[in-house]
């Protein structure tokens, strides 16, 4: 097998640069995602029946579509039709928030309906507001429960993030493509930017059950 590291070995440092771009990336649509993603599941469980329609064929649109489209879509339209120039990165985080708004709110949406319907009803007859009863009751026992699917959804994000190479932005992907480039061996280099995705794929994880296991302990 024609595997040699001694060209690839001193760009590592410039991979491993890649990693700090792609935790902003999953970090900042894990924030957007996550607020949007509320407000889109409220909306799926509301009584309004625009909202409810909106939510829907938002979901049914950013789960229909490859989230590359998405990507380049909002990367090249930006500046077409604002004529605006948007760097790589925003529009990365922009992009893959509002294509994980769309899973989160679903996820949220199923926590809601699993909480007992009993506590609304309790609330309810309690006179407590719609919105304070969601906020204090509600969304915080269905977070307990949808946690595993919240943490699931940001490693697929990091690990997806990686489709921002096509806007050139210099994530660990991008690195490895361009140390390929520069060496004439890209092999490599992927091996190593997949090591790191695996790496930090097991620290996420690893943290989520610990998050969990203190929620848990926490009931």
């Amino acid at each position: 097998m024609n595997l040699d590291f001694t060209d690839v070995i001193p760009s590592i440092p410039y991979i491993l640069k890649g990693i700090g771009v792609t935790l902003q990336i999953a970090i900042g649509a894990a924030i957007i995602g996550f607020i949007f993603g509320i407000l889109l599941a409220l909306c799926k469980i509301g009584k309004i029946t625009v909202l409810r329609l909106f939510a829907d064929l938002y979901t049914s649109i950013f789960r229909g579509t490859p989230l590359v489209l998405q990507l380049m879509i909002i990367y090249y339209a930006v500046p077409q039709l604002l004529d605006i120039q948007i760097d790589a990165l925003p529009t990365a985080i922009i992009a893959f928030g509002l294509n994980s708004a769309a899973y989160i709110s679903e996820i949220i949406r199923g926590g809601i309906n699993a909480v007992d319907k009993g506590q609304q009803e309790a609330a309810m007859a309690l006179g407590i507001p719609y919105s304070k009863m969601m906020k204090d009751i509600i969304i915080p026992q269905a977070l307990k429960n949808i946690l595993p699917s919240l943490v699931n959804e940001f490693i697929t994000l990091n690990k997806e993030s990686a489709v921002v190479t096509v806007i050139g932005a210099l994530d660990i992907m991008r690195r490895a493509y361009v140390v390929g480039g520069a060496t004439y061996r890209y092999l490599e280099p992927l091996l190593i930017a997949g090591l790191i995705y695996y790496i930090m794929t097991l620290l996420l994880t690893f943290l989520g059950k610990r998050i969990e296991k203190g929620m848990r302990k926490s009931d």
